[in-house]
């Protein structure tokens, strides 16, 4: 499971391969900018969650976050 920015990029960037897609065809697909999709590939910890979300959906990659377990409110 990936737990780093650099993990999320090595993920990221070894999808994109396996599918036989270019950083550019990400970038336009995804309606983002080629920049950003190299940074994302490189593990830049700064980028945009919201694009950085946008390409997972695009390569069909899957999120799932799960709160922790503890009390409930109320």
């Amino acid at each position: 499971m990936p737990t780093t920015p650099a993990d999320i990029g090595k993920l990221i960037r070894d999808t994109r391969k396996r599918l036989g897609v270019t950083q550019k065809q990400l970038s336009l697909t995804s309606g983002t900018g080629l920049r950003f999709v190299i940074d994302l590939e490189k593990g830049k910890p700064t980028c945009e969650i919201g694009k950085a979300l946008r390409i997972l959906r695009t390569l069909g990659i899957k999120v799932t976050l799960t709160p922790p377990s503890g009390p409930s409110e109320g």
